[in-house]
């Protein structure tokens, strides 16, 4: 499996349009074209979930990259590409970009959709100077799509393609300019497949634009929306192992358990609770591969600070080793969980709630009044989190009772964000507050936890018969960095408990 990222703009054209007319800005070349002849196929599930989500899993041959293609939204104008070897004749993708669909596709069986001949010119952008890169791609494609179903259509069109290669992300706004100034003009949507399906393919409600006159439920559920995309978004992140994707989704599942509490007098907690109990079980699932992500980056941070000797590229290597394969086991586990019903069935409920949300009598009130009320709430829960924490032992008891206070003051500021786009500046400044006593406590745990593991490692170091002097001193480190995180709490809580910072919040 290959992966790769794609950025490129497409362009409509008429039938006239000679690309290698095309005066390019700043000195930049057309080199000549090269001839291809490329059949694809599409593949989706029957009621277009993919292409719905800007997702196209295609097989094509006739090319220089023969195979199956899947590509995944990564921003204004590039998708992740991931590619397959093609395989034997047939339309069923292989097993590894199943899995990377799984999210949209869930229980959903993969079939033909659309089938493509494009007659391709390649033409090569470069500065001209002798032995120049190649800039971009500049493709000249004429389309012939037949739509399958029901009712079979074809449909032709002309369209143009620039793809960056070795040029810099400036490059395709010049060459842009140089293309419309010639006649080109944006294409109608990212993909030939969505141009082929036409009105077949559904569009997700629209979210309502959040103002001053905004309801409560338009607030909260504008919100949501925005985190089940996140969520989705990081899933193929989690199984290709992409740096932060499992980070990514574990918040995105927070915030959701977060939003369906905080907000449970707008939405039906008999919708929502069993909902919320779900979500936990699926932050619990990305947990472990998101805490030994972390510790094993801590750890090794600090072991590449130290000397520089025999003793510590010894540890360095069963640091790895150990919380590598920790980690390993961890989002193995993970990706399990991933491909089995019960995730499927949380997807599906999210979905649900978004279709039909269940309001209550409270849903329809302005929100700029009615929110605020549930962030004040959510500060009292902190409030009492903190007072627990001041009476508590020091050792154990204090440390758990500051990993609430840090779960507390998260959901608080969450809460905050949610309501930010009606209360504006003065709820992003308490979820700030409450961002900084999240912080500071995350780092109070991070190095409690970073401790515990690394006993283990040191007992065992010590019986291999290595050198343990640097995590001894990385231990130190972290006793100390623990020390200096309660410390810092306490500035952080008069700084986030001041009543002026939630005066808003009436």
């Amino acid at each position: 499996m290959r992966t790769q990222l794609e950025v490129e703009r497409k362009f409509t054209v008429d039938d006239g349009f000679r690309p290698d007319r095309v005066p390019l800005a700043d000195g930049l070349v057309l080199a000549a074209a090269d001839e291809l002849d490329l059949r694809s196929t599409y593949v989706d599930t029957p009621d277009l979930r993919l292409a719905a989500r800007g997702v196209t899993l295609r097989r094509r041959t006739g090319g220089v990259d023969d195979g199956w293609h899947l590509k995944l939204p990564a921003g204004p104008d590039g998708r992740t590409e991931v590619h397959e070897p093609p395989g034997p004749e047939g339309t069923t993708p292989p097993e590894r970009l199943r899995h990377l669909v799984a999210v949209h596709v869930r229980d959903g069986r993969l079939l033909p959709v659309a089938r493509l001949r494009t007659r391709r010119a390649v033409y090569r952008i470069t500065d001209g100077s002798p032995d120049a890169p190649v800039l971009a791609e500049l493709v000249d494609d004429r389309v012939t799509a037949e739509s399958l179903g029901e009712e079979m259509t074809v449909t032709t069109w002309r369209e143009l393609e620039v793809e960056l290669a070795d040029g810099g992300a400036d490059l395709l706004d010049r060459v842009e300019q140089s293309l419309r100034a010639a006649g080109a003009e944006p294409a109608p949507g990212p993909s030939k497949l969505l141009r082929a399906l036409g009105d077949r393919v559904p569009h997700p409600a629209a979210v309502p634009e959040i103002g001053r006159r905004s309801t409560a439920a338009d607030v909260v559920l504008a919100y949501v929306t925005a985190q089940v995309r996140a969520l989705t978004d990081a899933d193929p992140g989690v199984r290709l192992n992409t740096p932060d994707a499992v980070h990514q989704m574990r918040v995105a599942s927070r915030r959701l358990r977060s939003a369906l509490k905080t907000f449970r007098d707008v939405l039906d907690r008999g919708r929502t609770d069993p909902l919320r109990a779900e979500l936990r079980w699926l932050a619990h699932v990305l947990g472990g591969a998101r805490d030994t992500e972390v510790m094993h980056a801590r750890v090794r941070t600090l072991l590449l600070a130290g000397p520089d000797d025999e003793a510590r590229v010894v540890t360095v290597r069963r640091v790895d080793h150990e919380l590598g394969e920790r980690h390993g086991r961890a989002l193995g586990a993970a990706r399990t969980e991933l491909d089995g019903a019960r995730y499927f069935r949380v997807l599906d409920d999210l979905d649900a709630l978004l279709a039909d949300p269940h309001l209550t009598s409270r849903a329809g009130r302005p929100a700029r009044k009615e929110l605020p009320r549930r962030v004040r709430s959510a500060y009292r829960d902190v409030r009492r989190c903190h007072d627990l924490a001041e009476a508590a032992s020091p050792g154990r008891e204090r440390e758990l009772a500051l990993h609430e206070v840090r779960k507390a003051a998260k959901r608080a500021r969450y809460a905050a964000e949610a309501v930010a786009p009606v209360a504006g500046k003065r709820a992003r400044r308490f979820a700030g507050a409450m961002e900084e006593i999240q912080d500071v406590l995350g780092e109070h745990r991070d190095s409690i936890v970073t401790q515990e593991i690394l006993a283990g490692t040191v007992a065992r170091a010590r019986e291999a018969g290595e050198d343990t002097f640097a995590l001894g001193r990385v231990v130190g480190l972290e006793e100390a960095g623990a020390t200096a995180a309660a410390a810092g709490y306490a500035e952080a809580w008069r700084a986030g408990s001041r009543k002026k910072l939630r005066a808003w919040a009436t």
